[in-house]
């Protein structure tokens, strides 16, 4: 089976992007004869060494992801389009730097308008829905033959932007709301409008994974797309209760050399791994990600289904419970340091990527859309800034290229507006409200904790330069002075 898939797949890959494809079609039975499925993980708030194959010695236990690893592409240099939420899915879906499309901060943040801080700048303003004339790739992928399902978490807009009006042929769970918020949370009841309740206590995640394997097998002929957007890890931070035993009796156990606290800016950051709530949530996802797995075996469609695992920015470290740590990564969630944009990336094509194989080609949420379009033997419909992954799995080399962040906002965990543009190993961040700038070498300083902008104003200028051309190419909107007081 993994020989026929390669066949078939390099087969596909020759004909459909050949100088006539643009006039070329497949028939809906030739396209379930030969496309393989696609099974997309994007979990919430989820941290780079949150998961055991980038950090053996993780509190957290994720054997499920391990053996992901084991048996796909791992990236340790892997990216999030924004360190924040809605932006980031944005571009997953869209293949956009998220400021391309206009959704630079999570649905629901304060508008300038509504701004009541006392803060130098204004946010800037931001758009609050997934435009209908975007084309996602899950579009572009039904358009083609493919069955679409979706679950978990949406976040991209309103009624009528929801996941059926782009794309999905099935929605379970997705809708304007960020986290789990309605009825009991991640426990049944949900109180959510495109969920049934299950039995009461039910838990989030498995229903969710159940759901997926319940498409799956409907459509086992294929090809089809799932795509699981966990709620999980987002707060509310609550966990099963054998889980939270589990890891109280683990953390007990635990020494721990340095301080369990450090400070980003005015805000406390969390410096070890311990919480047992928060090891729960994660647990229970990587449990939802083996029942789907699992089950991809015992169908046997593991040979002919591409998986693929990431997250939406990196973990919550300096707010909200401040539940996990990010070191080596320096801060988190809502930062443009590495701890709130570096993130896990696993893909898994049978008959393309070396079981067990790593990668540090630097790649970003843009990149998702191009390569699922290339993986599947699809045209894109529209221009998209990320690159398709498909040569590096095959192991071989991307051309180099800069990557970029534009975050005009003030996120809830303490970062203030900023840029960043990371090129080769070296990383500029830009701090809009006084214009400093900030240096680092990651290959030997991935804690960026060495500000080289004072001794290399060459370089640093040179990637200031790239960041303002593309701040201008994407159409970045900026943040404005703040002249305003606060509303009592």
């Amino acid at each position: 089976m993994l020989r026929r898939f390669s066949v078939i797949l390099g087969l596909i890959l020759a004909g459909w992007f050949s100088s006539d494809s643009a006039n070329h079609a497949y028939s809906a039975d030739t396209v379930k004869a030969t496309r393989p499925n696609i099974v997309c993980f994007v979990v919430d708030d989820l941290g780079y060494m949150d998961i055991s194959p980038n950090n053996p010695g993780c509190f957290y236990e994720t054997p499920n992801l391990k053996r992901l690893a084991e048996t796909g592409m791992r990236f340790t240099s892997g990216y999030a389009a924004c360190p924040v939420c809605s932006p980031t899915r944005a571009s997953l879906i869209s293949g956009k730097y998220p400021q391309r499309i206009g959704i630079t901060d999570y649905i629901g943040a304060a508008q300038p308008d509504k701004w009541n801080r006392p803060t130098k700048l204004l946010p800037a303003a931001y758009r609050e829905r997934l435009p209908h004339e975007e084309t996602t790739f899950a579009e572009g992928l039904k358009k083609s033959g493919y069955a679409t399902f979706f679950a978990g978490k949406w976040h991209l807009g309103p009624e009528g932007f929801w996941p059926e009006s782009q794309g999905f042929d099935i929605n379970m769970g997705g809708i304007d709301r960020g986290g789990p918020y309605g009825g009991n949370k991640y426990f049944s009841p949900y109180g959510n409008p495109r969920l049934a309740d299950g039995p009461p206590g039910e838990h989030l995640p498995d229903r969710l994974a159940s759901e997926a394997v319940r498409f799956m097998e409907q459509n086992r002929q294929g090809p089809f797309l799932a795509y699981f957007c966990f709620y999980s890890v987002h707060t509310p931070l609550m966990s099963r209760e054998d889980l939270r035993q589990k890891y109280e009796a683990k953390a007990k156990s635990l020494k721990h050399d340095g301080p369990a606290w450090g400070r980003e800016r005015e805000r406390q950051v969390r410096l070890i791994q311990d919480h047992a709530v928060y090891a729960g949530m994660v647990e229970a996802m990587d449990q939802a990600v083996g029942k789907v797995l699992d089950a991809l075996d015992r169908l046997g469609l593991a040979d002919n289904t591409v998986v693929i695992f990431t997250s939406d920015n990196g973990g919550l470290s300096t707010s909200e419970g401040h539940p996990t740590s990010n070191l080596p990564l320096r801060a988190g969630k809502g930062w443009m340091y590495e701890g709130g944009i570096r993130v896990p990336w696993i893909i898994r094509a049978p008959g393309l990527t070396k079981p067990g194989s790593v990668c540090d080609t630097p790649m970003i949420s843009n990149d998702l859309y191009p390569t699922i379009m290339e993986l599947a033997g699809t045209r894109q419909d529209h221009p998209a800034d990320g690159k398709s992954l498909v040569p590096v799995l095959r192991g071989e080399n991307l051309p180099d290229r800069p990557l970029f962040w534009h975050y005009p906002h003030y996120g809830n965990q303490g970062g203030a507006p900023g840029g960043a543009v990371r090129d080769g190993d070296w990383k500029l961040i830009e701090w809009y409200e006084d214009g400093t700038r900030e240096l680092f070498n990651l290959r030997e300083d991935l804690s960026e904790t060495d500000n080289l902008a004072l001794k290399m104003p060459s370089r640093v200028g040179d990637l200031a330069a790239k960041l303002e051309s593309w701040r201008k190419e994407v159409g970045a909107v900026m943040p404005t002075p703040n002249s305003r007081k606060p509303q009592k």
